[in-house]
């Protein structure tokens, strides 16, 4: 939102203290900020021009005066904002857009699309015929770079790497938006464009509405002459145009385009320029006001203001400016809300139509060792003047290479520097400059420094389905074709890039002029050494290079190279052997080797061929010959002896000796070892000329080869332990390979000969992966476990769990990487002997186990202490605090300490001081393999050092495995931890110490994968043997607690487990059991079975492994006291006995172990040894249970569940927490939708594995439209069983099944059969389908109904397809049975409008014949003579078709029934009346809800009101009708009325006439006929509701015009003076035709309604109308004209402001907010702000309401009936903190006591109501102390 304080001004004077502050403020305010302070004073001044008092204006200028700084600032992007007005010079040209420069060296462009309106049409036009129109011109050629516009800015839009576009236009209709017709005056100089091309001139689109301006040819021709772009000017031309004439005030204006006149116009108070339409570009007569340090102020068109900032001052004149001088100036833009105006007084902009100075192209880019400071601003930046005496402008981001670098100090006038120039702004005619260190050593700076072939570096910006873009630089984007990411096609490129990351590509093309920049990623074209082939004269016959392909065909390859150059390689050139299929050999985008034949330049055309010639060209010859030879003697798994010859940051380069060193090879620096730690200590130890024997060349491609030293690959490959090719590769393989790559989903592993595999995240290891780089690092040695293969696309899974890949034999394998990692240690020391350095000498003497005499040298915080000594010079000496034992030392204390280990890599070294290692040890022989107990002393990377019981101390080794990299904190040792070990290695060795593995504890360190039926112990339990058996007694100490169980350390070693079932006796349903148990608690439990430590199954006691198991405990009170059964003690495999113990029916407590999303179903757990599942269905009768089951199960939770069986395998059981589902009818269970058939209806699976069907007439109590739409695959569903009768079960959703006690109203009952149908009902369905006997109807899912197609529409159709059109399967619709036959079970049904009272099916705009064309002859008859003929039936013989045609509004029952009599029987219309009431009554209840509603007025009264009074003297109608339709059956023989049957008819009728004769005078009776509503009216005319209830009988009826008719009768007869009565009926008659009419008659009915009532109220009604029958455009535009005639009504803001707010439109609210504070006094801008923010809560969005309160009230503090709303509306809807917040606030306001006494009364009733007692009594104490300051107050 613009600043507040702009849109709510203040009352009264500004305060002085403000003003006086600003300047302080100054650095720290936002740009934007500062310019509003001296905007305010100009907005005053402006206001006071327009009253004339001249006596302010001066006290106006002194005030001004007064304020000492000017703060005149250069515009930023940060300032720009909507609807700014700017003006700019075209700096590119290109087809779809302009790129303009803007003052202060921004630039913003301009969309192909925003050029004018005529320009958009033809853009258009040729879009939509898909062919180039001749007179459409391209924007290249009407637009030349250094051309002035006019602009608007229409967004600034924040791109993703945070930099801001500017998105502008320069179409007229923008940028004269404030110019109207009549502010037209000839001189005025605006800009316009060619909108057509006449015989006399031009038609120029100036943007104004209802002015057409001329152009005439002779005011163009010097112009079109000057410009040389042809004898014409063209459509969407921009044109500086000059006004010569208006007429007609400003209807018409003529233009001219002359160069000496538009040069020569200058803007004057004549031609009435206001700050609304004031245009950039004008030239205008200024007068100095004041001239600053940063810029001038101006004053101009005698009162406005504006600013000059130091760029746009006259480099000549700059400091001669004085005030009151008069210059001229040209206007660069105004701000849309503050009305800034910023001004330039540079010569080019003097004279409209000319153009700044262009720059020198070879300028930009280039570096100026020597600019000199001519003015520095410490806000914006620096002036420098450059070598040749042009001036630049650098940014202050540009002055140093960061914020916290920059020093203002080396910017004085005067002090020179190096920079470079990036860009020339063309609206401020200076070069712009950066003296960033970085860009001035840029090697591409702009598009036109990169050249093709060069190599650049690149960050990953974004991957798109085209390709990659890569940001070069700053300023230059590239794009990696999809074909280019890599050398082969990447079906997932996202896989191997990630945004951000470094690449290294090469340039294919570049092309400067359109910024299009392709580059290539392929390694083998970024390492080419060969010749790059950029153009077609390049391509000398002979010349190799490398180039990819692009096709493959039968005739051949075709080959590109870069710049698009391509060539073809025939058929036979591909290969010295034939090639039958090119296709088949060679893939798209393939690298390849190629030679020239020949080429044609002219033709662009390129012979090429595969086959390179055995003797190459001269020149090549000393890089192929050593090549060729070396190709045949390096093969894969050779072995060579390498000296170095330089070290390089990832490797070392080496020669190969055997080869006299002329190969050159490299070694990368994880190759150098299996163990990272001695790759880093290698490399760091090896110097240049060092020789390194037995290194295996790895792979020969490329430009060099690669040599590794791994010893685990080595060995592999020497023992033939590998895959040379993919199809030797065989699920269940181990190899030995190496990390290639870490991601975040899995591990990329290489294999000698090149063979790549995928270690996914979930088979990189036994424990769960978090983060996969805490796992491996690219280049260790791993070995893997081949899964699967997929021969097609060569792709490898691997597995590197350690207990897959593992030998089983965990100590032979730990115990060969420990001597494996000594022997390389071995080797370094040898290396560091040989070395000159004395500190590597020493380092080889300190072994582990070597005593030493040190002095300590330090003592520090953590306790540990540095030493020095003799021994040790250069090398730091550390003992930490646990190895200085029980000793205090103190610096310069001499003392024995024994080396732990030495750290090669950073010269550490670790001792001890402990008495345990110091002390004099016997030796004492020691034998391979035996145990001992062993204390950890120090832990290094790849091993640990312990001491032995005897005082010796060994390594072993930390990982067991290759793979075995990884430790959670509790698994890893610690120093001073007790561990078993078993040694290995007990003879003498130059390492100092023994080698052994750790003890037999650590064998089962990897747990197996196991299966579900498995309990996931977390922490592995070692098993322990132990002497236990079943019912002993042991206390333990509770370890761990898990959701399922709880681990108990029994002693020591042995560790127990306690199941969650063995906990409680009595387990409450929905508790925890193992939580009841706390860790660290003393436990007494008995053993009551084992489990195997491999396979987690139950072992019986009298397994022989059972002493080798962890032990099963019990705590439950019963089973510690009463005898134990051997529970857990059965036979193998007996699991399955044990579940034929639970019968189905059974009730279990069972414990929640998760839920399987997969599966579908939640785990559970009843005993130690029994599990369950219970499906998803089964979990709950709830529908929102099942939604996020996962939500609602907690593990560990006990729950209750009954057994419906077992499962397959028969290892679980089935269970069910609904019961056992009986699928019997009547009852209600849950389903799930699986299938959705159109027009039939849903499949549902229903608990138990069945599925059952719903019907689309059993989907809902009301039929809707589109019935199936809220249904989708998955959805879960409450159900009632109707049926289930050979296997088949048909479901409801209808809630009056599933909630019979609701009582809600079903709109469309059950059909369930043929007896349910009755004569005369009116009936809802949905079509089947159309056959040539008439349309088929389901009523429900067994019944059908068939409608004759007369009786489908009253209109004749032909075609039968237009039936298909407007009835399509499954369409709603209402019919009224005219008939029922019970026996054939037919049903003829009439959707005719008279018979259901809805619209005709077939729409009128069809025009087609009617059946009835007489119907106006009958609606004539006498309503008399009808109710004599009322109980006469006419019966006819005969069934001519003329009768028919001659009475056609006689019902006819159809004769197409097989056991017609053929006899047609017609009935009179009136009887038909008593069916058509009911119908109408019917229709009341039966509703479709696509149907427009009843007819509303404003006033609340419904159509409907007492409506079912009616039926009073309905019954004996309804009777009666139905005994004649009886009477009427055509199976019934026509007989003679006897005397006696004539005699009963007239005493029936008697009695009849006399009942009505009663009902009549009943004064409760309601009106039944239009004579009744007549009666009624004419007692009380003046009363509208009778009126309005008249025109709903009549609609009731479908009788529009007769419900006009009665409309117009009330008009006349309503008293003129009962204004609201007269209203209603004018609101109903617009609601009439909104709903029946055409939008021409309402507009006629509107205007009149506005002629006769007050305007503003039939406005509004007709807004409501609209937005209720959401007809949401016609109430927008309706809306606008109402802004427009009611701008100075609050109402119509608001009434507007609600209307967008329901539709969701905030933003346009808040557009209106602005609009609405424009447009209304300022004394109802409060109340306005107010009542939109109390919308803004209810509708929109309540933050910006809450924004709009704290604006208003932060301006009004005192406004408490604000504060009062705010709190309301806060109450109701912010949180307990906002509104205390409020409250705080308001009671610290300086307010009359009486008011302050309200909001402490309002905060005190608050907190009683919500808050705690504390919070009532601060209340208090806060009111007691303003009371308390008050009075002190006033004493004083």
């Amino acid at each position: 939102m613009a600043s507040m304080e702009e849109n709510f001004p203040r009352g009264g004077i500004q305060k002085k203290p403000t003003e006086g502050k600003t300047p302080n403020t100054k650095l720290e305010r936002d740009n934007l900020f500062d310019v509003h302070h001296e905007e305010q004073s100009r907005k005053r001044k402006r206001s006071q021009r327009d009253e004339g008092k001249q006596k302010k204006f001066k006290a106006d200028k002194i005030a001004a005066a007064k304020d000492n700084v000017v703060n005149i600032e250069p515009l930023t992007i940060e300032a720009l904002c909507e609807g700014m007005l700017l003006l700019g010079c075209i700096k590119e040209v290109s087809d779809y857009e302009l790129v303009i420069s803007l003052p202060n060296g921004l630039s913003g462009f301009v969309p192909v699309t925003q050029i004018c309106d005529a320009y958009s049409k033809m853009l258009s036009k040729q879009v939509a015929q898909g062919e180039l129109l001749e007179d459409l011109n391209s924007l290249p050629d009407m637009y030349s770079p250094g051309t002035l516009v006019r602009c608007i800015v229409t967004s600034v839009e924040k791109s993703a790497d945070g930099r801001r576009s500017i998105k502008l236009s320069i179409d007229p209709k923008k940028v004269n938006k404030g110019l109207s017709a009549s502010a037209l005056a000839s001189g005025m100089l605006l800009s316009g464009f060619v909108s057509s091309v006449e015989d006399h001139g031009y038609l120029i689109d100036i943007g104004v509405s209802g002015t057409y301006a001329f152009l005439p040819r002779q005011k163009a021709q010097n112009y079109i002459k000057a410009a040389k772009r042809g004898p014409d000017l063209k459509v969407g031309q921009n044109l500086n145009c000059v006004i010569v004439e208006v007429k007609n005030e400003g209807r018409v204006v003529r233009l001219s385009i002359d160069r000496s006149e538009v040069a020569a116009s200058l803007a004057t108070e004549r031609q009435n320029w206001t700050l609304s339409n004031l245009l950039p570009g004008l030239v205008v007569k200024a007068r100095v006001q004041k001239v600053a340090p940063l810029g001038i102020k101006l004053s101009f068109l005698s009162s406005f203001t504006g600013i000059v900032d130091f760029m746009h001052m006259d480099p000549e004149k700059s400091m001669n400016c004085s005030p009151d001088q008069v210059l001229k100036a040209c206007i660069l833009s105004v701000h849309p809300t503050s009305k800034v105006v910023r001004l330039t007084l540079r010569q080019a902009f003097l004279h409209p139509g000319g153009s700044p100075n262009q720059p020198s192209h070879d300028r930009i880019g280039a570096v100026v060792e020597e600019s000199t400071v001519k003015t520095f601003y410490k806000q914006f930046g620096a002036i420098f003047e450059l070598d040749d005496g042009t001036l630049a402008y650098a940014r202050l981001k540009h002055l140093s290479k960061t914020r916290k670098s920059f020093k203002p100090g080396a910017f004085k006038t005067g002090c020179k520097h190096k920079c470079r120039i990036i860009d020339y702004s063309l609206m401020d005619e200076m070069c712009i400059v950066s003296l960033k260190y970085q860009i001035i050593e840029a090697r591409f700076l702009q598009y036109q420094d990169i050249h093709t072939g060069d190599v650049v570096q690149g960050k990953v910006f974004s991957l798109k389905p085209i390709g990659m873009q890569v940001k070069v630089t700053d300023g230059i984007k590239g794009l990696v074709p999809s074909l280019h990411l890599a050398d082969v096609i990447l079906k997932q490129p996202e896989k191997k890039f990630n945004i951000g990351d470094e690449v290294r590509c090469r340039v294919l093309e570049c092309n400067p002029a359109g910024k299009k920049l392709i580059l290539t990623l392929k390694k083998s074209l970024v390492q080419s050494k060969l010749p790059v082939l950029s153009s077609y004269e390049d391509a000398k016959p002979g010349l190799i290079t490398h180039g990819f392909v692009v096709c493959a065909r039968e005739f051949g390859c075709i080959v590109k190279f870069y710049n698009d150059v391509k060539g073809l390689v025939p058929k036979n050139e591909l290969s010295s052997e034939p090639i039958s299929c090119p296709d088949k050999v060679f893939h798209e985008g393939q690298v390849v080797k190629v030679m020239v034949l020949k080429c044609e330049p002219q033709q662009e055309r390129l012979l090429l061929s595969f086959r390179l010639s055995s003797n190459p060209a001269p020149g090549d010859k000393k890089e192929c010959a050593p090549r060729m030879k070396r190709e045949v003697k390096y093969r894969i798994g050779e072995m060579v002896d390498v000296k170095v010859l330089k070290k390089r940051e990832k490797g070392l380069e080496v020669s190969i000796l055997e080869d006299e060193g002329n190969v050159i090879a490299w070694i990368p620096t994880m190759h150098l070892s299996d163990f990272v730690a001695v790759c880093k200590l290698l490399w760091h130890c090896l110097q240049e000329g060092d020789v390194l024997p037995r290194v295996m060349c790895l792979s020969d491609k490329g430009e060099h080869i690669i040599l590794s030293r791994k010893s685990a690959v080595i060995s592999a490959v020497q023992e033939e332990q590998v895959v040379r090719i993919f199809s030797e590769i065989q699920p269940g393989m181990l190899l030995t390979g190496y990390v290639r790559n870490v991601m975040p989903f899995g591990v990329f592993v290489e294999f000698p000969f090149g063979v790549t595999g995928l270690a996914p995240k979930v088979s990189m290891s036994d424990k769960f992966v978090t983060d996969t780089k805490d796992h491996f690092v690219v280049g260790q040695t791993v070995i893997a476990k081949v899964m699967s293969i997929d021969e097609e696309k060569q792709r490898v899974l691997l597995n590197l769990k350690v207990s897959e890949c593992s030998s089983g034999d965990s100590a032979a394998e730990s115990f060969a990487l420990l001597n494996q990692y000594f022997k390389e240690m071995k080797e370094i020391r040898n290396l560091l002997r040989r070395g000159e350095s004395s500190m590597a000498q020493g380092l080889c003497e300190l072994v582990p186990g070597k005593e030493l005499q040190l002095v300590v040298q330090d003592v520090k915080e953590d306790g540990s202490a540095l030493f020095s000594g003799s021994c040790v010079t250069g090398l730091t000496v550390t003992a930490t605090r646990y190895h200085l034992g029980d000793k205090s030392v103190v610096p310069g204390e001499k003392t024995k300490a024994m080396v732990l280990h030495v750290d090669a890599l950073t010269s550490k070294v670790y001792v001890s001081l402990r008495e345990e290692l110091l002390k004099l040890r016997g030796k004492q022989r020691l034998t391979d393999n035996s145990q001992h107990s062993a204390v950890v002393q120090h832990i290094a990377e790849e091993f640990a050092i312990v001491s032995l019981e005897t005082g010796q101390l060994a390594a072993i080794p930390i990982a067991s495995h290759f793979n075995d990299t990884f430790r959670f904190d509790s698994e890893k040792l610690k120093v001073g931890q007790t561990i078993s070990a078993t040694l290995k290695a007990v003879k003498a060795n130059d390492h100092g110490v023994l080698l052994a593995v750790q003890g037999a504890a650590k064998k089962n360190v990897f747990v197996r994968v196991r299966n579900e039926s498995e309990t996931a112990l977390e922490e592995v339990l070692a098993a322990v043997k132990h002497s236990l058996s079943l019912g002993d007694i042991v206390t333990g100490t509770v370890k761990s607690i898990k959701p399922t169980h709880v681990t108990v350390a029994i002693d020591d070693k042995l560790t127990g487990s306690i199941h969650a079932s063995r906990i409680l006796d009595e387990v409450p349903i929905g508790c925890f059991p193992t939580y009841t148990l706390k860790a660290g608690q003393k436990v007494t439990a008995r053993v009551i079975g084992g489990r195997d430590v491999n396979t987690h199954r139950y072992l019986p006691i009298t397994h022989p492994h059972f002493t080798r198991s962890i032990p099963e405990l019990s705590v439950r009170p019963c089973e510690i006291e009463g005898e134990v059964t051997a529970m857990l003690n059965l036979k193998e495999g007996s699991a399955l006995n044990k579940l034929g113990l639970y019968s189905t029916g059974q009730t279990v407590t069972c414990f929640v172990k998760k839920y399987n999303i997969l599966k579908n179903w939640l785990e559970v757990e009843v005993a130690p040894d029994i599990r369950g599942r219970v499906p998803h269905l089964l979990l709950s009768l709830s529908t929102k249970v099942l939604k996020h089951p996962e939500k609602s199960f907690k593990n560990g939770q006990a729950i209750s569940a009954t057994v419906t069986g077992t499962d397959v395998t028969g290892t679980n059981l089935c269970l069910s927490l609904t019961g056992i589902q009986s699928l019997e009818q009547g009852t209600i269970t849950v389903g799930m939708v699986t299938k959705v058939t159109p027009h039939t209806g849903l499949t549902v699976a229903l608990p138990g594995g069945k599925t059952g069907k719903v019907s689309i007439f059993h989907l809902n109590d009301a039929y809707m439209e589109n019935p199936l739409g809220d249904f989708n695959v998955g959805k879960i569903v409450r159900c009632y069983i109707l049926s289930n009768e050979k296997g088949k079960v048909q479901l409801s959703l209808r809630q009056s099944r599933l909630n019979p006690k609701s009582n809600s109203k079903v709109e469309d009952v059950e059909i369930t059969c043929i007896k349910d149908v009755k004569k005369g009902q009116l009936v809802r369905g949905y079509v089947k389908s159309i056959t040539p006997s008439g349309v088929f109807f389901g009523l429900s899912t067994s019944l059908l109904g068939r409608i004759l197609f007369q009786n489908v529409s009253p209109y004749f159709v032909q075609k039968h397809s237009l039936y298909e059109k407007y009835l399509p399967e499954g369409k709603l619709l209402t019919a009224k049975v005219l008939g029922v036959n019970g026996k054939e079970k037919h049903i003829e049904l009439s959707l005719l409008p008279e018979d259901t009272g809805m619209a005709s099916v077939l729409p009128e705009s069809l025009g087609l014949p009617r059946y009835d064309a007489e119907e106006e002859k009958r609606e004539a008859d006498d309503r008399e003579k009808r109710e004599d003929l009322k109980l006469k039936t006419k019966r006819r013989k005969g069934n001519s078709e003329s009768e028919q045609e001659a009475k056609p509004k006689k019902r006819k029952i159809s004769p197409a029934d097989e056991n017609d009599s053929g006899i047609e029987v017609y009935y009179r219309e009136e009887d038909d009346d008593d069916q058509e009431e009911e119908a109408a009554k019917k229709k009341s209840k039966i509703r479709k809800p696509s149907e427009a509603p009843r007819l509303q007025v404003s006033m609340g009264f419904t159509w409907d009101e007492n409506m079912s009074a009616m039926d009073i003297a309905v019954p004996n109608q309804k009777e009666e009708s139905s005994e004649s339709e009886e009477e009427e059956d055509p199976q019934l023989k026509v007989k003679k009325q006897t005397k006696k049957e004539k005699e009963l008819e007239k005493q029936k009728k008697e009695k009849e006439l006399c009942k009505l004769e009663a009902a009549l005078m009943d004064p409760s009776r309601q009106p039944q006929s239009a004579d009744d509503f007549d009666r009624l009216v004419l007692s009380s005319p003046n009363s509208s509701i009778l009126w309005l209830q008249y025109m709903a009988f009549h609609l009731q009826a479908t009788e529009i015009e007769k419900a006009r008719a009665v409309a117009e009768r009330a008009l006349k007869t309503i008293c003129f003076r009962e204004e609201q009565e007269k209203l209603n009926v004018w609101v109903a008659l617009l609601n009439l035709e909104n709903m029946y009419g055409t939008e021409e008659t309402l507009m006629k009915v509107f205007e009149r309604a506005v002629q006769y009532n007050e305007p503003l109220k039939v406005f509004q009604h007709l807004c409501d109308i609209y937005a209720n029958s959401e007809k949401y455009k016609q109430a927008e535009e309706l809306y606008h004209t109402m802004l427009k005639r009611f701008r100075q009504e609050k109402s119509v803001w608001l009434k507007y402001a609600s209307f967008l707010l329901k539709q969701g439109q905030t933003e346009a609210t808040h557009r209106l907010l602005e609009r609405a504070l424009k447009a209304l006094p300022t004394k109802e801008h409060v109340d306005v702000i107010s009542r939109f923010a109390q919308l803004e809560f209810r509708f929109g969005d309540p933050e910006h309401a809450k924004a709009l309160f704290e604006s208003t009230l932060s301006s009004y503090p005192k406004r408490t009936d604000i504060w009062s709303i705010y709190m309301d509306i806060m109450i109701k809807h912010g949180s307990q903190k906002e509104i205390r917040d409020i409250f705080e606030r308001v009671i610290h306001l300086s307010l009359a006591p009486k008011k302050m006494k309200f909001f402490f009364k309002r905060y005190l009733d608050y907190e009683k109501k919500f808050g705690t007692t504390e919070s009532v009594l601060a209340v208090k104490r806060a009111a007691l102390e303003y009371v308390e300051t008050k009075s002190s107050l006033a004493d004083t």
